[in-house]
């Protein structure tokens, strides 16, 4: 299988464009200004998403029979901050690629979030009725509502919560953000009543291609972990993962609102192959960035194991 993947040097994407190419697909990554290393299989490209000629170009060229749509302003901050080009780019470019995908007969997947929701129901199935409470969420139900209306049979919309993996570059993950700032002496606030269900990047990859493997599937879907955790409850977790107090790193600082965003992902679970985990099971995944070694071995004393994927 040809699969052309947007977004490729994000977590996910990076993460799902290995998946895709251990399992014996040609991959034509679409990057931005960051690079993918050689991976085999995997042709890298840079292409301006938001150039509608450029797009068009790189799709007709290969004509893939999947397209996976991972690239997005993921940070509501960060939406909220430049909302016309978050439109564009959530919204506008999932409705170009779906367009794109119909022309070429491709499937297309489109990644969504739990934010479409406004956490005040969970757990959500993927049939309740959604009800973003910020911008970042309503740029997603957008896109979503935009993608189903081209070619609702050949396309699937997954909402996904929280991504816990390993980065290309070790710095945009949340465990690898939160070791950078406490090596830098912060001490950071962290809601205990914002919760979601947090996912493994590496079990979200294989999912992916596994969904681009049946043609069979279509339409929403969720997919997260297994357990409902605050984000307080992740930082804490993760420190002591890697052998650091909480109490020393972290404080308890309540959102204004409850916000339970956590995903029932049974409608999904029963039509594949791929299994989600408890969080527990996520951190033996985590890598610490190379140039944060020291630090949290000065700290703790103890060198953090190298771990590979086999």
């Amino acid at each position: 299988m040809l699969i052309l993947c947007t977004g490729a040097t994000g977590l996910v994407g990076h993460n799902f464009v290995r998946a895709a190419a251990d399992a014996g697909h040609k991959v034509l990554a679409l990057c931005g200004k960051n690079s993918l290393p050689d991976i085999k299989n995997v042709e890298s490209k840079k292409c301006e998403l938001l150039d509608e000629y450029a797009l068009q170009r790189a799709v007709l060229d290969i004509f893939p029979d999947a397209i996976v749509n991972c690239a997005a302003i993921a940070s509501p901050s960060n939406v909220d901050a430049n909302p016309e080009l978050a439109e564009k780019l959530n919204a506008g470019l999932p409705e170009r690629l779906a367009q794109l995908a119909h022309h070429v007969g491709a499937r297309f997947v489109h990644l969504s979030t739990d934010m479409v929701f406004d956490g005040s129901a969970a757990p959500y199935k993927n049939t309740d009725i959604p009800m973003p409470y910020n911008l970042y969420g309503t740029t997603k139900l957008m896109a979503e509502k935009k993608v189903l209306k081209i070619s609702a049979p050949t396309t699937v919309v997954l909402r996904i919560s929280h991504v816990m993996g390993n980065s290309l570059l070790g710095k945009t993950s949340f465990h690898e953000k939160l070791l950078r700032a406490w090596s830098s002496g912060e001490r950071l606030s962290m809601p205990d009543n914002e919760i979601k269900r947090p996912l493994s990047a590496l079990r979200l990859a294989d999912i992916l291609v596994e969904i681009c493997e049946r043609p069979n599937l279509s339409g929403i879907y969720h997919y997260a972990g297994l357990e409902s955790v605050s984000k307080f409850q992740m930082a804490a977790r993760i420190a002591r993962h890697f052998n650091l107090d909480p109490d020393e790193f972290l404080e308890n600082k309540p959102l204004a609102r409850d916000a339970d965003l956590s995903l029932d992902i049974s409608c999904l679970a029963a039509r594949i192959k791929g299994r989600s985990c408890m969080f527990d099971e996520i951190l033996p995944e985590l890598s610490v960035p190379e140039d944060i070694v020291p630090w949290l071995k000065s700290k703790t004393g103890i060198s953090p194991v190298r771990r590979f994927k086999l």
